[in-house]
């Protein structure tokens, strides 16, 4: 496995990340996380990403790595905050801090490497900000404070917005960015102004959701075809190009994925949000094969400008294998 520098941070991480989304009750039952963490350990994996919000990802987390004798090993974790405790209010500093404790008792751990802030650029989720121009609130003293005593070794933002986080970025206030969603094969928002502004500001860059929440996971020829009612014309026919490529290079959809998004060296490392052994294995084996070719790039850069930008009402997280109730309220 490969271990890169996190922009400014210090920090080495490994080039795939497991993240802990998955490695909950959403997932699957504790023992399947558990194997799944293992084998991401013994493959060289050092880097787990997780937060309050992700079921119990954290408490899975914390008494996997107890059990699999792991707590001393030199891993890499990041967590957030945000959601927790209920109600949560995001400019309560003791609240701030609660969380961070809740954190580090269900880690099993003494510091924290990378914190987060949880959709930053969302106040309809979190209001972080008592100024929405200078990104400032008491959130901020609140990181100083923990970075300062050791309880924290970097900052971070993790959202899924593809244009207000990098307006954060270049204030200069944090280490890290996590891009969730707006940066994979046909996904590109990210690199008008997240990766730029992450470049400028030398911050380290981690890639969410690489498999766009399963709509790159696997193919969906039927859905494609026209069985899924939800689709847009322009991204239907993205998605035909997409597949006949495939074919072409007769390569699975997720090894593409994944490699399409390591071939960009601004990209510090990529999450997988794995849920068994399984999926573990295969992200390495993909992610061990290298960047793709020139070529196969360019090809890939004309399919994704089939559809520049997100249809009006295309959700972030295409219900393939879901129930569809709609693109939910104006």
């Amino acid at each position: 496995m490969e271990f890169r520098k996190l922009g400014n941070t210090g920090i080495q991480v490994s080039k795939l990340a497991l993240g802990g989304v998955f490695v909950s009750t959403r997932g699957g039952p504790y023992e399947q996380a558990k194997q799944a963490i293992g084998r991401a350990l013994e493959l060289g994996i050092n880097t787990i990403d997780t937060a309050p919000t992700y079921r119990n990802s954290e408490e899975v987390l914390g008494r996997a790595l107890e059990e699999l004798g792991a707590l001393d090993r030199p891993l890499v974790m990041s967590t957030k905050l945000g959601g927790r405790p209920q109600p949560f209010d995001p400019r309560n500093s003791d609240h701030l801090k609660r969380s961070v404790e809740e954190s580090l008792r269900l880690l099993k751990r003494d510091h924290i490497d990378i914190l987060m802030i949880h959709e930053p650029g969302r106040p309809g989720q979190y209001d972080w900000w008592s100024d929405w121009d200078t990104f400032n609130g008491p959130v901020l003293d609140v990181l100083d404070e923990l970075k300062r005593d050791g309880t924290i070794r970097a900052t971070g933002l993790g959202g899924t917005t593809a244009y207000t986080l990098a307006h954060i970025i270049r204030t200069g206030k944090f280490d890290v960015v996590l891009t969730a969603f707006n940066y994979s094969l046909l996904w590109r928002e990210a690199e008008w102004e997240i990766l730029p502004a992450a470049r400028d500001m030398g911050v380290g860059i981690i890639a969410g959701s690489p498999l766009q929440n399963g709509a790159l996971a696997r193919r969906y020829d039927d859905e494609i075809e026209g069985g899924a009612r939800w689709l847009s014309l322009p991204r239907r026919l993205q998605y035909k190009a997409l597949y006949a490529f495939l074919d072409e290079l007769d390569m699975p959809l997720a090894e593409l994925a994944l490699r399409f998004v390591i071939s960009n060296p601004d990209i510090t490392c990529t999450l997988t949000g794995a849920r068994a052994e399984w999926e573990v294995e295969a992200n390495f084996a993909a992610v061990e094969k290298g960047p793709l070719s020139e070529d196969v790039l360019t090809r890939l850069d004309e399919i994704a400008a089939m559809v520049s930008f997100r249809p009006f009402d295309e959700h972030y997280q295409l219900p393939f294998d879901r129930e569809y109730k709609g693109p939910g309220p104006a």
